[in-house]
Order: structure tokens, then sequence, then C-alpha cells
């Protein structure tokens, strides 16, 4: 594999890792990302969908134990890892992304005898693929209902820290100045480009600019969507301070919700100066992106130094 273009940087603006979803990344998609499958409400439906991408593991976990001797893939030679099985799960890899016209039927036999039929799909535009998928014949029974509580309350939970965000983006100086990045409005900003890095892969054309700020800190992302059928779309950043895990507060703007296939937008992400001090001493911070499939697109190191101070 090629280099990446910025591994000669100077260290305090080195990116950790190309902007690209690449298989190194795709182990580091958001953690209890889980679909509910139950039975019983597709009585109709006799083959189940499962969405998959390539290089990356998707799950199903059963109420009973599997019966690795009867489940079985059709057809998954050059597709797929080897299919694991271990106690109630069934393990899915495949080696590459599945084309949109392509299907591989999977069926899996539980301890009891019963079968249960899938068809792995790749994911369509806008969908996410299945990280984990929890399979339920009865919707009434305990896991079932556990499972489905389990998932509102983490609904509940997601709505409300949106709200807060949203309640504090109406005042919030640091969307403003997202906001003026995003513009191309730089002069009426704080702001000063420190360093242009930029990368290239399959889905999606990027060139990152790191600017230096008064008391303020910025990356923007110029982002061209290269893949055919799907959009593009930041969905979570997170900035931590390295040495401790602790969370800090980035706000991002961008052009449009989404970049439709061949279009170009921008993503604007700020953080405050106040960010970057951890017991009362300053601090570099480490900056996650996500994009819209939860797989982690861009990860950096932003040195304290980008805040003028």
């Amino acid at each position: 594999m090629r280099a990446p273009m910025w591994s000669a940087l100077p260290r305090r603006f080195a990116l950790l890792t190309a902007l690209i979803a690449s298989a190194a990344l795709a182990a580091d998609r958001e953690q209890n990302d889980v679909r509910i499958l139950l039975l019983s409400e597709h009585p109709d439906n006799a083959t189940h969908r499962v969405y998959v991408v390539g290089q990356v593991i998707t799950s199903l976990r059963f109420e009973k134990p599997v019966d690795p001797s009867k489940t079985r893939l059709l057809g998954w030679e050059g597709r797929f890892e080897p299919l694991g099985v271990v106690g109630r799960k069934v393990i899915l890899e495949p080696i590459r992304d599945l084309a949109s016209d392509e299907g591989v039927p999977l069926l899996v036999t539980l301890a009891d005898g019963t079968e249960v039929p899938f068809l792995l799909r790749p994911a369509g535009e806008g969908q996410r693929p299945d990280q984990q998928v929890n399979v339920f014949r009865d919707s009434e029974s305990y896991g079932a209902m556990a499972s489905v509580l389990d998932r509102m309350k983490k609904e509940v939970g997601l709505l409300r820290e949106e709200n807060e965000r949203l309640r504090k983006e109406e005042t919030s100086e640091d969307h403003a100045l997202a906001s003026l990045l995003v513009a191309g409005a730089v002069a009426q900003t704080p702001f000063t480009a420190e360093e242009t890095v930029s990368s290239k892969d399959p889905d999606a054309e990027i060139v990152a600019v790191l600017f230096r700020g008064k008391g303020k800190a910025a990356v923007v992302f110029n982002v061209k969507n290269l893949h055919a059928e799907r959009p593009w779309s930041v969905r979570r950043v997170h900035l931590t301070v390295p040495s401790t895990g602790r969370v800090r507060t980035a706000v991002f703007r961008s052009t449009a919700p989404e970049f439709t296939p061949g279009t170009s937008g921008v993503v604007a992400i700020v953080t405050d100066g106040s960010e970057f001090t951890e017991e009362g001493r300053l601090t570099n911070l480490f900056l996650e992106v996500y994009r819209h499939d939860g797989l982690r697109t861009a990860f950096m190191t932003l040195e304290h130094q980008l805040i003028g101070q």
C-alpha cells in the first residue's frame, strides 16, 4: 500500500492515518450497534436479509445454541471468510464489498432443528450495514422484550442528547464560526490556515485543512463523494484527551446533511481553547470523525499550539 501523502508533515500536524475508511479502520465501528430481528413479525418473509460490508464482522445472535454442522453459507468462496459458529452466535466477514446485485444465502440451524434462512446483501443507498443482529422467534419472549426495551432506552437517550446539542447550537459561538468556515468566509473568523493534506479512496476524495486560531482550533474537510450510489456524510465527531480518554467538546457544520454521489461539500469542525486544558495544563487532543455508515474515516492529533497559546 502506498504511504500516506502526509507522512512527512511536521509532527504536530501529522495525521495518524489516511482519511479513508480502509479495512484497518473498519474494525473501529461504533459499539452497541445492534439490530433486533423478531421472526414472528415477518411470517410471510421466509428469508431474512442481513446487510454486510467488506472486511467488517457481522454477528447473528440467537436465543438457542447453533448447530455448526448444519449451518452453512452457499456459494461463499472468494467472497467470505470461513463461517464461524460459537455457541449461540454466527460470525460473518465478507472479504470484500458485495456488488449491488449480489446475494449470498445463509442457512442457520439451531440445536433443536429449527432452520432460519438469511440472504446476505450489501447495504443500499443511505442504509447502514449490520454489526450485530439479535434474532428472536417470539416477540413476547423475555429475551425479545428485554432487547426491545434496551433499544428503546438507548434511542430515547440519543434523542435527549441530540435535543440538548441542538439547543446549545442556537447560541454557540463555535457553531457560528463553523458556519463561516463552511461558507468559505475564513476572513471573518480568527483562523489562519496552517497545513493542508489530502487523500483519495474508492468512496471519497478528501482535502483537510488545519486552522490555527486565537483561542480556537479548527479543521475543514473538503469532500467529493466518488461512490456511484451511496451519499456521504459525517455522522459523529469525537474529541478526547489521549492520556485519559476524557471527552471534550467539538462542533461541526456541513454544507448539506449529506453529499450525493458525484457532488462535493465542506465539513468544518471547531473546538474552543478551553478544551485543551487538563488538570490546569495545556494538552493535545485526539480528533475522530465517523462517517454515515459508522466507519471512522479520519483521526488526528490536534496539538495545543493550534489555539495560538
